[in-house]
């Protein structure tokens, strides 16, 4: 199995191959029309005839005018594609509002809302990557999903009324699995691309047609007759190239739909519930079926197909082989049995609190019933044996220890400020009591920094808060952060920049700023702000580590010193990761003074790295982080943070 950085490769090459195919699919068209003009010219070039001259000369003749064709052609195709990439800027919530989602509420009360948002929030912490927007699209009876976005930090999750109706929750976590594995493998971006470039080839069959409706009326019909030929030869151009592009995109989207199934199993380490939800689209009459018409721009981004396809442009894998690939003694007659089981209303909330797996998070009684009580969180002080080449095959690959530890985490949050964090509302006061000092002068100061911005009420419900947050273990700290982003970005821009120099103001109330503070910080700058522009994010770059020697050594100089208690010790750390990545030359270690300045710049360039760069550099910071032999909670969660910063989402748990 390919690791992250496999994945991520693969995925950027086949973003390049679609826009070498794109290109070439373009210069056919335009070719193809150009070909259709120069028949136009020749059948009423009476006095070229009469002039004797070739099909060349003809040609040379009016070269000006075919240029300006193929250049119109050519600025209509891009034009269209980059105006439909652009309608999607702001991220998936737009692909999901098109196909008639509707966003959850955080104060819903509705038991599949809450049901899908707890399954939703507890594989976003489990892959350490932000938690998306969810949505569900209450129109669709048909069992599918899809994510879309350009980064983790933009992505929505949409989920059908069917799938939430039909669907227990093991298989449900086996479908939004399936969906997150197309966020951590790279394939949102890579969609989007698809959507634009289609949309671009099909604007041409679009203008060819409405050109030869516009001429219904025409009176002169032997002067327009070369008009109409022209406009119906360019309207089948388009559609061909439409057919050429669907066909294109099927071949895209199979080859990773079965790598999101088996992403979905290596993430919940059990087949039951992927196959199971599989099983019921191909034994239920609506199967995956989406009835909004815009259903085909989005059908390689379904967990299901969503509409019949000729197998040809079908855009996922034979249903049943996907299935077999999960469950090799599955028949196909066993359909029969599920459409019977199935095909009436049945009650799955009622069958997963028989399973003992229903929502127990936030009971209306406060009592917790079905699963057995959870385990106590890792003490906060205790130490880590990691080893690099292990850690580094964690990042956007969690396994099931990372889902039981994800669970245990969001379970023993208060639901006081689980609902906070949800809440548009109220999820900036999470973050600002996540700041709040234990000094009583400086959280004085802090106090009047939030009535000033935010106004007395928050100042007092952040206040409650904070005494909820100091009874918090370590590891609930960050995670918590994470489930407040979705509301945050809901908010608009310069809202968000002023909360954003509200929480620097916070930071350092104090005069310093330490490790967590800066997590915090950089935490909100990845995950909220870069989700304001998506598209300009990269996850995957083209620099080499050599080329980041002095961003590397900055950021080395962080994690020796924080994960070392004396100067030697750090500087032995700062070595060991140096000359993992740079050989056994000594390199002179930077002054650290000033890191929390000197780190975002070099975060933001590392952040460029090619896959291969990146791997190695995550191996060489567990190397210097770990060089004593031991790695802290607080340390781990810098680890998390400077993963982030490089778009490499790390587990809340590191493998020992």
């Amino acid at each position: 199995r390919m690791n992250f950085f496999e994945l991520q490769h693969q995925a950027r090459r086949q973003s390049k191959r679609l826009i070498v195919l794109f290109v070439l699919a373009v210069l056919a068209i335009i070719a193809a029309i150009d070909l259709v003009i120069v028949g136009a010219m020749l059948a009423n070039a009476d006095e070229a005839r009469a002039a004797n001259l070739s099909v060349g000369e003809i040609i040379a003749q009016h070269s000006g005018a075919l240029l300006g064709v193929s250049l119109i052609v050519g600025a209509v195709i891009a034009l269209a594609s980059l105006f439909k990439i652009g309608s999607l800027r702001s991220g998936g919530g737009a692909v999901a509002q098109s196909l008639g989602g509707t966003l959850i509420s955080a104060e819903t009360s509705n038991p599949h809302y809450r049901r899908l948002r707890n399954v939703v929030e507890e594989i976003a912490i489990a892959s350490g990557v932000p938690v998306p927007e969810i949505y569900v699209l209450e129109q669709e009876s048909g069992i599918n999903a899809f994510a879309a976005g350009y980064t983790p930090a933009d992505a929505a999750i949409a989920v059908t009324r069917g799938a939430l109706e039909k669907l227990k929750r093991d298989e449900l976590q086996g479908v939004i699995a399936h969906e997150f594995s197309h966020i951590l493998n790279g394939d949102m971006r890579l969609n989007i691309r698809l959507m634009g470039l289609l949309f671009g080839i099909l604007v041409i069959g679009i203008i060819g047609r409405k050109i030869l409706e516009g001429m219904r009326h025409a009176r002169d019909s032997k002067g327009t007759v070369p008009i109409f030929v022209i406009a119906l030869a360019v309207m089948i151009i388009g559609y061909v190239g439409v057919f050429f592009g669907r066909w294109i995109k099927a071949g895209v989207s199979r080859s990773r739909e079965f790598l999101a199934d088996a992403s979905a199993v290596q993430f919940t380490r059990q087949t039951d519930g992927l196959a199971g939800a599989l099983k019921k689209v191909g034994g239920l009459p609506q199967g995956s079926k989406i009835e909004n018409p815009e259903v085909e721009e989005v059908s390689h981004m379904l967990f299901g197909s969503g509409m019949n396809f000729f197998s040809m442009f079908a855009t996922h894998p034979p249903l049943l082989d996907r299935i077999q690939r999960l469950d090799k003694q599955f028949k196909p007659e066993q359909f029969a049995t599920i459409a019977k089981q199935w095909s009436q209303p049945v009650d799955v909330l009622a069958l997963d609190d028989e399973a003992g797996v229903g929502l127990t998070s936030v009971p209306a009684s406060g009592v917790a019933k079905g699963p057995p009580p959870l385990p106590p969180l890792p003490d906060a002080r205790a130490d880590i044996a990691v080893q690099p080449g292990i850690v580094a095959n964690q990042v956007g690959a969690p396994q099931q220890d990372d889902f039981a530890t994800a669970d245990n985490i969001q379970n023993r949050i208060p639901p006081l400020l689980l609902a906070a964090a949800r809440a548009q509302r109220t999820a900036d006061r999470v973050i600002c009591a996540l700041l709040l000092d234990r000094d009583a002068d400086i959280r004085a100061a802090q106090s009047a920094m939030i009535v000033a911005q935010l106004g007395p009420e928050a100042e007092a419900e952040t206040r409650l808060m904070r005494e909820a947050i100091d009874a918090l273990h370590p590891m609930q700290r960050m995670p918590l952060a994470a489930i407040a982003f979705p509301a945050l970005r809901r908010h608009p821009r310069p809202w968000l920049n002023e909360f954003v120099q509200l929480i620097d103001r916070l930071i350092h109330a104090d005069g310093q700023q330490g490790l967590f503070e800066f997590c915090l910080a950089r935490l909100v700058s990845i995950q909220v702000i870069e989700a304001l522009d998506p598209a300009r994010a990269r996850v995957i770059g083209r620099r080499k580590l050599v080329h980041c020697e002095a961003d590397t050594a900055l950021l080395f100089v962080v994690l020796a010193h924080a994960g070392h208690d004396s100067a030697v010790e750090a500087q032995r750390g700062f070595q060991a990761g140096m000359q993992m990545l740079y050989g056994q030359r000594s390199v002179a270690m930077p002054d650290g003074g000033d890191w929390h300045r000197s780190l975002v710049p070099a975060l933001s360039a590392l952040d460029q790295l090619d896959s291969a760069g990146k791997q190695l550099l995550i191996e060489a910071m567990v190397t210097s982080i770990s060089h004593d032999g031991r790695i802290t909670v607080a340390e781990s969660e810098l680890l998390r943070v400077a993963c982030a910063a490089i778009h490499c989402p790390l587990p809340p748990m590191l493998s020992r």
